[in-house]
């Protein structure tokens, strides 16, 4: 059975990921993208769909040791575990080199103390755990599991037998020892990969990591949550093509046992402009300019039909389907592949990209003429657009709705095209625009406010609340001190706050039962209660936000990972995991106290 989700730690190379457990096994890993099929599927099924352990040998009618400590090696992704055991001390490195060939997992046992028997347990299964590959040694003796267009290639100085369609390896450590095991992916048409160089790999890629982390300019109080999210989004980056996965897993469930599953290893345009923002304050200058140009070939030639989500490559068709022989993660099916919400209309998103164009704007990126004529395009489709009901923020499979975060976004969308107008950097119809700009602010605050109650709701007519709202100020849409904001702020801490404090992005039962669409429950969204706090702060009230951001860096894994929710009752992360999501809000809350000046010791 799969760990909780707190339990997993994360590796990559910066085109994939894996998820290493405490017990020391690798339950995810697709190859060679993010999007690719699993070979390692027992996150989402059981160790007959794949997995690989490493750790200290125990009996069959025992579970496997969790180690004792983990760590990441410094500011890296290198994993270490280790184990105690009663003869002796074990460290397990597990790490992927930044790729320029193979994609590679490495694994080195090194002995600590004592003398330990260790045991490699390693099944490979393809298409998310349904094909078993044939399994064989080449006339070098290489280890080979070859199936359809794939090959995986299995290499160490250990000796190895199979037995159940898995390749084993006993062994045994001793202070000074080291074992490396290696997996590298390779198409099957071609020659085998080259040999690893396990302890090289190693050094460079302490080196790589190093060297990213030095240019961060942040030195404040919440250093080390700050540079742990970065490493965790550079880790999601797809380096090819600059392109950021929303997280490197799918259908982990946002409802324990239940439906809320979807697949997340795609890139979301509306965290173009938060992600924008977060590495650019924080030095990223070149992560910045790649997704800016990601963004831009996605985008490019049609734009009136802008997809909320694109592939990591910038690939439209993002088909959803449902894998049923995989039970998934504790019996929460369906396990879904692809992306349905990707056609769904969502004004929100022509904000959020203009935002992202505009940032990259103003904080002096290298200028892309393509950038100003996309944002003028926008805005035309906008203009004849705006008012229709849509599908929002949260890609709610009920009826579309005129939802109040659509509409502040297109508002979003108009102003920052204005400034890039009255700046002298493109031409269009300044003051048709500045006339389409009040009349969306007008509409927003006559139809999606309810003066008996002093906040915004959810969508036009309706008497829900929905999270969205808390970026309004942060948009400028109004300003912090502006009483509907307050009230907006107020009326969510009353109504979608959960027991700990944190916050829901919506009601999911009652009038919103029908906008969402779905059985079930979900947890709180940490995005949203990174907001909260933002919008406490701007309202002045910044020891109950530092007191609430400090709640939510409580809620982080020992690695300093989040999922995308916290399940209030349960008492644990939910969702896809890690999670960019939750990642980036954290950086920018964490800026804005330091500039605050709100935080302890």
């Amino acid at each position: 059975m799969a760990g909780r989700i707190e339990d997993y730690a994360l590796i990559g190379d910066m085109q994939t990921a894996a998820l290493v457990c405490r017990d020391g096994t690798v339950d995810w890993l697709c190859l060679p993208r993010f999007d690719s099929h699993a070979i390692f599927a027992g996150l989402l099924g059981t160790e007959e769909h794949g997995f690989w352990r490493i750790g200290p040998a125990h009996t069959p009618d025992t579970e496997p040791p969790t180690a004792d400590r983990r760590t990441y090696r410094g500011d890296s992704l290198i994993l270490e575990s280790e184990w105690d055991t009663p003869r002796g001390t074990v460290r397990v490195t597990d790490f992927m080199p930044p790729r320029d060939g193979a994609p590679q997992l490495i694994r080195i046992v090194e002995g600590v103390s004592g003398r330990v028997p260790m045991r490699s347990a390693l099944r490979m299964r393809f298409s998310y755990g349904r094909v078993v590959p044939w399994v064989h040694r080449n006339d070098e003796g290489r280890t080979c599991a070859v199936a359809g267009p794939d090959s995986v290639w299995f290499d160490t100085e250990a000796e190895t037998y199979g037995r159940s369609l898995t390749t084993y390896s006993d062994f045994t450590v001793a202070p000074g020892d080291r074992i490396a095991f290696t997996v590298s992916w390779q198409p099957s048409h071609k020659e085998a990969p080259p040999l690893p160089e396990p302890e090289q790999s190693l050094t460079a890629t302490e080196d790589f990591w190093r060297e990213w982390v030095e240019q961060c300019t942040y030195h404040g109080p919440y250093r080390e949550p700050v540079v742990r999210s970065l490493i965790t989004l550079k880790a999601l980056t797809y380096a090819p093509t600059g392109g950021i996965v929303a997280a490197p897993t799918t259908s982990l469930p946002e409802d324990i046992g239940g439906v809320r599953n979807w697949d997340y290893r795609y890139t979301w345009l509306r965290d173009a402009a938060i992600t924008l923002s977060s590495l650019l304050r924080t030095g990223y200058r070149e992560e910045a300019r790649a997704w800016r140009e990601w963004l831009l070939r996605a985008v490019a030639g049609d734009p009136e039909n802008l997809q909320i989500m694109y592939g990591i490559a910038g690939e439209r068709e993002l088909g959803e389907a449902e894998l049923d022989w995989l039970p998934g993660y504790e019996n929460s099916a369906p396990v879904r592949v692809g992306n349905g919400a990707a056609h769904q209309l969502q004004l929100d998103v022509y904000g959020e990209v203009t935002e992202a164009l505009h940032l990259a704007h103003m904080t002096g990126l290298a200028r892309n003429d393509y950038a100003s004529l996309l944002q003028l395009k926008l805005i035309r489709y906008l203009e004849d657009h705006w008012n229709e009901p849509d599908e929002g923020i949260w890609e709610v499979r009920g009826p579309r709705r005129h939802f109040v975060h659509s509409k502040v976004m297109a508002w979003v969308a108009v102003d920052r095209t204005i400034k890039l107008i009255e700046s002298g950097d493109a031409d269009g119809p300044l003051e048709r625009w500045r006339e389409l700009r009040d009349d969306i602010h007008r509409d927003v605050c006559e139809k999606g406010y309810d003066k008996e109650r002093n906040t915004f709701t959810q969508s036009y007519g309706s008497k829900e609340l929905d999270a969205s709202l808390l970026l309004i100020p942060q948009m400028g849409f109004l300003p912090p001190d502006d009483k509907r904001v307050i009230g907006t702020i107020e009326a969510i801490q009353r109504e979608l706050s959960t027991s700990d404090g944190f916050i829901l992005r919506y009601p999911t039962e009652g009038e919103s039962e029908g906008v969402d669409g779905l059985p079930g429950d979900e947890g709180a969204f940490l995005a949203c209660s990174f907001w909260m706090a933002d919008d406490l702060a701007m309202i002045g009230r910044v020891d109950e936000a530092r007191q609430l951001f400090e709640r939510l860096l409580a809620l982080r894994n020992d690695l300093g990972l989040l999922a995308e929710e916290w399940d209030p009752r349960l008492k644990r992360q939910v969702g896809n995991f890690p999670q960019a999501f939750s990642h980036v809000p954290l950086i920018d809350t964490a800026l804005r106290l330091t500039a605050s000046g709100a935080y302890g010791g």
